[in-house]
């Protein structure tokens, strides 16, 4: 028992600590990836506390069980949101004009995942005007060819680094651009889509590379902040979507809307974790569409498995001249500014 005791003890420390380090303002990858699995940690921290109080209940198993009570309501804190405990930050929307509708799917394949048909299969049955394939390269650029019989318009950018990318809309486009932000071999996507009614929205198609333990985040949240900037000074109908390989509670994600302003639809509705599709136990929200205050949610989906580790996810999007009224947009602070100049310079 005693054993028992002191691993409970172990890992009870461990779990505090990897709550505590994400707090560090740094970009370095082993730290931020601890932004990404707060759910499982919350979980462990729960189990952890109930394990280590059920056998031993002397100074030290107190105090580590206040600390891990303590961790766990950090963790909550940022887990919360997203959940139905809390208001729907993107509001959800009643009739809307058909000509004011567009509906987007974004789907991670999995570069080494050859299950085209499912992915097609998916796309025909869901129809959306739009549709945004990530990690692309020439055999899925080839596969995808059906697509174009029923997307008139498209993007397409293939490569063989898991950074490739395919875009199609029913919708017409304008300007169409692929575009290398802050690194040569990582491309995202920007143009306009009309819709049916004439309004045209701008729309950003992203995938910056993940952090990991030996990789910065730095170009991934540099890439974040140069796109919301943008956003910001147009104050167009904006949608950005794609695979940030962040998850959506981390202060990057926080900053990126503060200084966009734009909407996310999960805040108030769920998790809708698209990553990894075949690891139930490791899952979390990596995979993202966010749009302005113009827009009301008809509905969100995360999708079947097609084959890829990610799920795809889908929106229904309706353009509402009183959806500004009805919402209230992010706004950034001074230090949110501070922090973005902060996350550029650090790619400088």
């Amino acid at each position: 028992m005693a054993y028992l005791s002191i691993a409970l003890e172990l890992i009870a420390l461990l779990l505090v600590v990897a709550t505590l380090l994400p707090l560090i303002p740094t970009n370095l990858g082993v730290i931020r990836s601890l932004d990404f699995p707060r759910l499982q940690i919350a979980v462990a921290l729960a189990a952890n506390c109930v394990g280590l109080l059920a056998i031993s209940r002397d100074g030290t198993a107190l105090a580590l069980a206040a600390a891990m009570v303590a961790a766990l309501a950090l963790q909550a804190s940022y887990i919360l949101p997203f959940t139905r405990l809390t208001a729907p930050q993107a509001k959800g929307a009643g009739s809307c004009r058909p000509g004011d509708r567009v509906s987007l799917l974004v789907l991670n394949v999995l570069q080494s995942n050859r299950n085209y048909g499912a992915a097609l299969d998916l796309i025909a049955a869901k129809a959306p005007d739009l549709v945004l394939l990530l990690e692309t390269d020439v055999g899925w650029h080839a596969a995808m060819a059906p697509l174009r019989a029923h997307y008139p318009h498209h993007v397409e950018h293939p490569q063989d680094n898991t950074y490739g990318l395919l875009f199609y809309s029913r919708l017409p486009l304008r300007d169409p651009t692929i575009r290398f932000l802050l690194q040569e071999d990582v491309p995202s996507l920007r143009t306009t889509v009309v819709l049916p009614s004439g309004e045209p929205v701008t729309f950003y198609g992203l995938h910056p590379r993940p952090p990991h333990p030996g990789h910065s985040s730095a170009p991934r949240d540099a890439e974040l902040v140069v796109v919301a900037r943008e956003v910001a000074k147009t104050k167009d109908s904006t949608i950005v979507a794609g695979d940030l390989n962040d998850v959506a509670w981390s202060h990057t994600n926080r900053l990126f809307q503060n200084i966009s302003g734009l909407l996310d639809p999960r805040q108030g509705r769920g998790l809708f974790s698209t990553f990894h599709a075949q690891y139930p136990f490791a899952r979390w929200p990596l995979d993202h569409i966010f749009f302005s205050e113009h827009f009301l949610l008809s509905d969100m989906q995360r999708l079947n498995d097609v084959g890829s580790d990610h799920f795809p996810i889908w929106v229904d999007l309706c353009r509402a001249p009183h959806a500004p009224a009805q919402q209230v947009a992010p706004e950034a602070s001074e230090q949110d500014h501070r922090d973005a100049d902060k996350a550029i310079e650090a790619v400088r």
